[in-house]
């Protein structure tokens, strides 16, 4: 019986498994890997302590500081948790089953998809959801990024650096901050697509084309490409707290100011919850609360006594 489970190893996990390392709580992380999201990011700017720094860079850092503590870490997917009463929950993998009196989910997001023909097909093979990943296979190409926020920009931007030519298809105007979209107007080889929707990837061992449709006049356009990358946005991986917590419209986790569930000694943190702002330094800084809270959750709670 563990005092707390940790399921993710994002920002959120790590700072939490910090934070209860530091409470003396014994604690396991359970997470398929270290570093999650931000091991996709190239360009962060805006985490304080570093003016800049690279998201595989800010992970090394993040776990130098979590291996510090002698925290237990399992690399496993969890399928399930289950509340077996007061002070006493169980999370499932596919291999184990582990015990504590108190969870914190921090599981993070995965990319959505396009749900279009030829997406499944080419994952690997041309179509991507990690421009820092796989952008440097791409030299002296033509790619296409899809989506129109902030992540979409940024994919567009780091492509340019190393693509021929990046096509930006957007379905609507963009939701990004404006800075990025200054810095997207002065690069000459990113053509923006703005108005259209993706409609097909097609090929034949690799990707050869991307075929897309002005949502206006309808018309139908061929974009000759090796590679696409995807960036319409992320789901939260919160599939296996089904019929445990309660969750939104979006399946986030809801929550209170204190990272609270509907369940006692039940938090959760990061980019999984109705959190508004999906950052790397807000992920942070619930993990911290998380085990704040759940501190407190053990020590007043009758069933520790």
């Amino acid at each position: 019986m563990y005092d707390l489970i940790i399921v993710g190893g994002g920002p959120a996990g790590m700072t939490s498994a910090v934070y209860a390392a530091r409470k003396k709580l014994r604690t396991i992380m359970v997470t398929r890997e270290i570093g999650g999201q931000i091991m996709w990011t190239r360009d962060i700017e805006n985490y304080m302590g570093y003016q800049y720094i690279t998201g595989p860079e800010l992970t090394v850092k993040f776990e130098e500081q979590m291996r510090q503590y002698p925290i237990e870490i399992v690399f496993e997917e969890v399928i399930e948790i289950e509340s077996v009463g007061p002070g006493k929950f169980r999370v499932v993998t596919e291999e184990n089953d582990y015990s504590a009196k108190a969870i914190i989910i921090a599981s993070g997001k995965r990319p959505k998809q396009l749900n279009i023909p030829g997406e499944t097909k080419y994952i690997g093979l041309g179509v991507s959801y990690c421009a820092t990943c796989d952008g440097p296979l791409y030299s002296r190409k033509t790619v296409a990024v899809v989506g129109g926020g902030n992540s979409a920009l940024q994919a567009a931007l780091e492509l340019s650096q190393v693509a021929e030519k990046v096509f930006l298809v957007a379905c609507c105007e963009y939701v990004a901050d404006p800075i990025v979209v200054d810095r997207l107007k002065q690069v000459p080889n990113i053509v923006e697509m703005m108005q259209y929707d993706a409609v097909s990837i097609n090929g034949s061992q690799y990707v050869e084309s991307f075929t897309v449709r002005h949502n206006k006049t309808g018309r139908e356009i061929s974009l000759p490409v090796q590679g696409i990358f995807i960036e319409i946005g992320l789901i939260p991986n919160s599939g296996f707290t089904k019929g445990v917590v309660k969750t939104n419209e979006l399946d986030e986790i809801i929550v209170d100011c204190s990272t609270r569930t509907n369940i006692a000694g039940i938090y959760a943190a990061g980019d999984v919850t109705i959190s508004p702002d999906k950052q790397i330094v807000i992920a942070a800084g619930d993990g911290a609360k998380a085990v704040l809270s759940a501190y407190h959750y053990l020590l007043n709670t009758e069933f520790n006594q």
